[in-house]
């Protein structure tokens, strides 16, 4: 069996309030485990920015890295336009 370590944490009311309806309604055993549930959620979310986070520096090291000459800034500014136009012009005709 895991050993537990107990803590004290403190709780704007409204979270408290949460946590006791949460265990009320059935959906969690007891306070305890809504809070390991919710830390279980954070930490995934945690992990999935940390690599996110990870990815990019990659790409943007790799687009550092990268020597082809880009897009000229007229030209992306241009399809902008074009792509732009056309969605308002496709939103003005009648369907």
């Amino acid at each position: 069996m895991t050993t537990a370590e107990k803590i004290s944490i403190a709780l704007p009311p409204e979270m408290v309030r949460i946590v006791r309806s949460a265990v009320a309604t059935g959906e969690y055993a007891s306070s305890s485990e809504v809070i390991r549930d919710a830390l279980r959620d954070w930490t995934y979310k945690r992990s999935l920015r940390q690599q996110g986070v990870g990815e990019l520096r990659q790409l943007w090291q790799e687009a550092i890295n990268d020597k082809t000459p880009g897009v000229s800034t007229d030209e992306v500014l241009d399809r902008l336009e074009r792509k732009y136009q056309a969605l308002a012009d496709a939103a003005d005709t009648p369907g």
